[in-house]
């Protein structure tokens, strides 16, 4: 038997990839993704394996249904669920799906016996943050570790590239200082450049095929060395 992936924010830059880099991964047999929409799955060797369950957050506990719960047990749960201000519309938003959301997620986690719980962050988490956005990055941080899961894998990625669905000026902006100052950031700024969603994708697996017991928060310079391996 292989493992069970489950994947919250499927539908997202780095869920995609996340998704599709499960779909060819030979230790994954099944793979359970929480959407809120449908994933237009694309024809790759494994896309059998993967299994949509239609899911609102704000009740989770009930969405989930016994099957998924029991799928939990040992379990490799990725948790890519993330938003912005201004499509989540305010600040109280922003909090349920980048806090809320995946905290229950990790309590759900936790009481199923999952083996690992991996999850994005941001390179800037830190509860003590003056900025409101990095703030609930440490706060979710800092509420899964009280949890104490098995196995506890934070990535904190630096500017993320990649086809998004919409366009956006810093993504722009960030793809042309990717080509010209990424290659100058050595050494201690090496975690500062900004890293494609496809490689936040591959650490995400490689951090969980890992699956070392305890709390392990990933920089996004290593992010990009596990992806690279």
């Amino acid at each position: 038997m292989g493992t069970t992936a489950i994947v919250a924010g499927g539908t997202g830059l780095v869920g995609r990839e996340l998704i599709r880099l499960l779909q060819e991964d030979a230790q994954y047999d099944k793979i359970i993704a929480l959407v809120r929409r449908d994933i237009q799955v694309r024809h790759l060797r494994g896309s059998e394996k993967l299994v949509q369950v239609k899911t609102d957050y704000s009740q989770l506990d009930a969405d989930l249904g016994p099957s998924v719960i029991a799928a939990m047990a040992g379990a490799h749960v990725f948790c890519a669920l993330g938003t912005t201000i201004k499509k989540a519309g305010s600040q109280e938003q922003f909090r349920k799906v980048d806090f809320e959301y995946p905290m229950k997620l990790g309590e759900i986690a936790g009481k199923g016996k999952a083996s690992v719980f991996a999850i994005v962050t941001a390179m800037g988490a830190s509860s003590a943050s003056s900025i409101f956005y990095n703030r609930v990055k440490g706060d979710v941080e800092q509420g899964l570790r009280s949890l104490n899961l098995r196995s506890l894998y934070m990535l904190r990625p630096s500017l993320i590239l990649g086809d998004r669905d919409e366009v956006r000026v810093s993504d722009q902006l960030g793809s042309i200082f990717s080509r010209v100052v990424s290659p100058l950031m050595i050494g201690g700024l090496r975690k500062y450049r900004p890293i494609q969603a496809s490689k936040i994708a591959a650490g995400l697996i490689a951090c969980a095929q890992t699956g070392e017991a305890g709390a392990h928060v990933i920089l996004s310079d290593r992010i990009a060395e596990l992806a690279d391996k």
